[in-house]
């Protein structure tokens, strides 16, 4: 029985298949391929986090972000601190507010 796949998977999956004594095929994704890829994976990661509320998925979500990050050509560090200066302008979500309107 052959199941067909069309997605993106961790670098270990093969390996894995592999000891459970079967057989899969996998080719490697050019830099644009593989980003469209990785912000499929996002969007799949965060509805399954969605789906479960579960912590496994968001670190599966932040493993893809991580990916994606430095698909990018940016770093962990970067990312960071871009979102350590936005906490200090514009706050965090600490209180849990909820803007219901704006009057002019």
């Amino acid at each position: 029985m052959t199941k067909t796949y069309y997605k993106l998977v961790r670098d270990r999956i093969p390996e894995i298949i592999a000891s459970q004594g079967k057989t899969c095929h996998t080719r490697t994704l050019d830099d644009h391929a593989y980003q469209m890829m990785l912000e499929e994976k996002l969007q799949e990661e965060l509805n399954e986090y969605l789906e479960s509320k579960n912590l496994e998925e968001l670190a599966d979500l932040l493993e893809v972000l991580n990916a994606v990050v430095y698909a990018k050509g940016y770093s962990w560090e970067q990312l960071e601190a871009l979102r350590l200066e936005k906490h200090k302008q514009r706050g965090g979500f600490e209180k849990r507010l909820l803007l219901t309107e704006v009057i002019e």
